[in-house]
């Protein structure tokens, strides 16, 4: 979710992969229907393992679950890294609307701090 979130919000002007320390595989269901709300189609996305990102030019690592910051390495050239833990909706428990209503809840708070940091950045640059 975070990666199509911040693809958004950052207009394509800021080059957005994610990837996890341990990736479940795939990308669950619930996430999928959560961004299908706010028109995002992420149906055909992958997990991905962070190695396949070790031996690229990365200005800024952004770490969004518990504490995946402790598991995150420095990249090479690496000029930000960010720690915004948010709760991993995969681990919600409940009803089916129940699980829906977590992923939603995670999906709008990401979307918060995206926008936000997106804007900042964006301005950031402009300006150098």
């Amino acid at each position: 979710m975070a990666e199509a979130l911040l693809r958004r919000a950052a207009s394509e002007q800021l080059e957005v992969a994610s990837a996890g320390s341990n990736p479940a595989g795939y990308v669950h269901p619930l996430a999928i229907k959560a961004l299908e709300e706010v028109s995002l189609d992420i149906s055909s996305a992958k997990s991905k393992h962070l190695d396949q990102y070790l031996d690229l030019d990365v200005d800024t690592v952004i770490t969004v679950c518990g504490n995946a910051d402790q598991g995150c390495p420095t990249f090479p050239g690496q000029v930000h890294r960010h720690h915004w833990p948010f709760d991993d909706p995969a681990q919600a428990t409940g009803s089916l609307e129940e699980k829906l209503a977590e992923f939603r809840r995670v999906r709008d708070e990401l979307n918060a701090r995206f926008v936000a940091y997106a804007r900042d950045r964006l301005k950031e640059d402009s300006s150098n």
